[in-house]
């Protein structure tokens, strides 16, 4: 018998006549915490990963987040053919720099910059960083028109709504500008002008607008707010410029309503950022930061490094970054082209009525923005829930959990400061989020509230038990 063990050992230690799941690897723990003194094999390696992912959710059925998760076999090939490319290297690849260029004309394009206008752009890893860029440059133009006419430059204020994403406080933060954050107020979710009207002055370096916020999908008064500041810049002479947080909008309006002006058509947006990795439809991460023109982008943030190979200007907070997304966006944009993308939309934004619609018939949910701009949800429950829920815990954070249990991921969360109170569910639909998942998703929903109001029935029951009279 133990020589059987010893040679049944050996064997395994050998890898023999054996899968992965039959070698040491398997019954050894993985390192977790320091470098093995040993590696293994390159398929132990990645089916141990790999079978560890599985704990992750499926992206599939990834309600909450905004990025993409399908992309076609074609674009997977050049994102793996691009992978070993280093962007910022333009010396030796130069064809990629002149890819990244076209992007940024036809996204400028895209975006109505007017043709007087010179305008200019790069590629980042994601809206984030498109926005600090963004917002650092008009910090920039602010200061150096101050400087020019010898007034003071040390107190520069950002106007944003509360429903902004949280890069905004953290630009604010690092680069040590005061944050005038306008708080949401009950039943209004967005940034309007007469708010913003209250928040300006002679220092505001920008006023940040959302088209599609994060918390709602709904679109700040973008308009009005651009017609403001031409009134305030006539009484005072204040040139506030308007940058356009797109991440989630800017693949999505220019298909579905090309008429509707919240980019450079009007006169105060100077900058627009958008992501490739969220209804761009590439994988992340990329996003895209456009300048209506060159003018608004100081020279003086623009770097220029030859250790590369030939002098490379670059205006990035990151320097070194893949080049296979900014591929694949060229990609997408080729093979879709502008039908393409308003087929995809418009489908989006049928999937997204419908599910709408089906959700608010149950008589639990109510929307939060019945316009529908975007292919996004936000419900909170309706009073409906409160007369089955006898037990009183059911409420969006249980929905939530209880939704994981079928594996789907739908964030709950509550909206920001003056409308805490209100907590919501949030579903983004996505390319690859079809009629018949909708319904499967709505069935699971209907199935949740059926079980808890037969368990609140229940304990209703044990709590106060009928009483016979004979």
């Amino acid at each position: 018998m133990l020589s059987n063990k010893v040679s049944l050992k050996e064997l395994k230690k050998k890898g023999k006549n054996t899968s992965i799941y039959g070698s040491r690897y398997v019954s050894e723990p993985i390192p977790k915490f320091e470098i093995p003194e040993e590696g293994m094999p390159s398929k132990a390696a990645y089916q141990l990963i790999s079978d560890e992912l599985n704990l992750d959710g499926n992206p599939n059925l990834n309600l909450a987040s905004f990025v993409t998760t399908w992309m076609e076999d074609e674009a997977d090939m050049l994102i793996s053919q691009t992978n070993g490319k280093n962007f910022v290297d333009n010396d030796e690849y130069p064809q990629t720099q002149i890819i990244q260029n076209r992007v940024i004309n036809m996204l400028a394009r895209l975006f109505n910059a007017p043709h007087n206008c010179e305008f200019v752009g790069t590629s980042t890893i994601g809206s984030s960083e498109a926005i600090m860029l963004g917002i650092l440059a008009h910090k920039w133009t602010w200061r150096e028109n101050r400087k020019a006419k010898c007034a003071d430059c040390s107190k520069p204020n950002i106007v944003m709504g509360a429903d902004v994403h949280v890069v905004w406080e953290k630009f604010a933060k690092y680069f040590d500008v005061e944050l005038r954050m306008v708080p949401m107020e009950e039943n209004e979710y967005t940034l309007t002008a007469d708010n913003v009207k209250e928040h300006i002055d002679e220092n505001t370096i920008a006023v940040g607008v959302v088209l599609g916020t994060t918390f709602t999908g709904q679109i700040d008064q973008i308009q009005e707010i651009n017609d403001l500041l031409e009134d305030v810049k006539d009484e005072k002479g204040w040139d506030i410029p308007i940058h356009v947080d797109g991440a989630s909008g800017a693949f999505v309006i220019p298909f579905l309503d090309p008429d509707f002006e919240w980019d450079f058509r009007l006169s105060h947006v100077r900058s627009i950022n958008v992501s490739g990795h969220k209804y761009g439809l590439v994988y992340p991460g990329v996003g895209w930061l456009i300048f209506k023109d060159k003018k608004f982008l100081s020279d003086d943030l623009v770097f220029e490094v030859n250790y590369l190979g030939g002098i490379i200007p670059t205006f990035n907070l990151n320097f070194s970054k893949g080049s296979s997304m900014i591929i694949a966006q060229y990609y997408n944009l080729l093979r879709l082209g502008k039908e393409g993308y308003s087929n995809i939309m418009n489908n989006l934004m049928e999937t997204t009525t419908y599910l709408a619609e089906t959700l608010e018939n149950t008589g639990y949910f109510k929307l939060l923005d019945e316009e529908l701009s975007l292919p996004i949800l936000a419900i909170k429950l309706t009073d409906k829930v409160e007369k089955i829920d006898a037990l009183g815990n059911l409420d969006v954070f249980e929905i939530s959990r209880k939704l994981r249990g079928r594996g789907w991921l739908v964030p709950a969360y509550t909206l920001p400061h003056n409308s805490q109170k209100t907590a919501v569910l949030r579903i983004v639909i996505k390319e690859n989020f079809t009629r018949d998942m909708a319904d499967l998703l709505v069935n699971d929903i209907k199935n949740i509230f059926k079980t808890h109001e037969e368990v609140s029935t229940e304990d209703l029951d044990k709590k106060n038990p009928s009483i016979n009279i004979f």
